[in-house]
């Protein structure tokens, strides 16, 4: 068939129809954002020729990204999750919020509940061969203050990629754990130098991305949440220079100012110093959280997580 065969008019009064627009009751919000994707689901349909096929192949798709619980891999693989940080990003700098840590994605992969401790935490239960790192940094204001008994709740994956409550193969909260700043803001981990991660052979990301010509591989990083009374929440994570997919990250995680270098620790009295009996890697994360203000849109997001069994 061609391609425009439908006239806009057309499509706008049924999109309007199946979203109940001309109905009483319902909610309103559901009303007008089903209508405006009917529309524009419509348009493509039309202005892309979609066939009959294609179509039923596209809900195939959905149906087994659905079953296989994916659509926390395929939201960020298509940079939607990207996009709305983007977007909160324009939306800070039109309320005149500036100057804290860049935010980039959650990701599908967070568990709530991890251990809490004070200043410090190991992460890791010693189980795993990898590289060890820590983690140290200072929450701060704005102005340079240092923010105390905000809670830094750290998580990343072991050494071939995989996390705890995910991978079935790790100890519950393995590399998962919240650290509450002192009264100097600071907080120290130890933990492992993390592997990156590829979506599964099988799943409906990897092979929409192969469609694409895109590769389902992201690098190593670390993700954080980063909390204190009377400051907006940040959802961040940083990367590690010279990893391959660095500027390639298939979930679009990946922002120059979150990029870290490994400090290799090989000197014997340093090595001494950190309690430890073999080289190590380091790194230092400062964050500045912003202050909660009614002029910015809200930061923390109530999203479906997986649930610690």
């Amino acid at each position: 068939m061609p391609a425009n065969l439908m006239s806009k008019k057309d499509m706008k009064e049924l999109a309007a129809e199946a979203a109940g627009s001309g109905q009483q009751g319902g909610d309103k919000r559901v009303k007008e954002v089903t209508e405006r994707l009917l529309y524009r689901i419509m348009q493509a349909i039309d202005e892309c020729d979609v066939t009959m096929d294609e179509f039923w192949a596209a809900v195939g798709f959905i149906g087994k990204a659905a079953k296989n619980n994916e659509f926390g891999l395929l939201v960020p693989g298509v940079a939607l999750e990207h996009f709305l940080d983007l977007r909160l990003d324009e939306a800070d700098k039109r309320a005149g919020v500036g100057g804290g840590t860049a935010r980039t994605i959650e990701g599908p992969l967070y568990v709530a509940g991890a251990p809490l401790t004070k200043g410090e935490a190991r992460m890791d239960d010693g189980t795993d061969p990898g590289e060890v790192f820590i983690i140290s940094g200072q929450v701060r204001d704005e102005s340079g203050r240092p923010i105390p008994n905000a809670v830094v709740d750290i998580w990343h994956a072991n050494s071939k990629g995989g996390y705890s409550f995910i991978d079935g193969e790790q100890a519950p909260f393995n590399l998962r754990r919240r650290i509450q700043t002192g009264d100097d803001g600071r907080y120290l981990a130890r933990t492992i130098v993390p592997n990156g991660y590829g979506c599964p052979p099988e799943s409906a990301t990897r092979e929409l991305m192969g469609l694409l010509g895109r590769h389902a591989e992201r690098p190593a990083h670390v993700h954080f949440f980063v909390s204190a009374p009377g400051h907006r929440m940040l959802t961040t994570q940083f990367n590690f220079t010279g990893d391959k997919y660095l500027h390639t990250d298939f979930a679009f995680g990946t922002r120059d100012e979150l990029i870290v270098t490994l400090d290799r620790v090989t000197d014997s009295a340093q090595i001494r110093d950190a309690g430890l009996n073999r080289p190590f890697a380091r790194a230092t994360f400062d964050v500045v959280l912003t202050k909660e203000t009614s002029s910015a849109p809200k930061t923390v997001v109530e999203r479906e997580h997986v649930v610690a069994a």
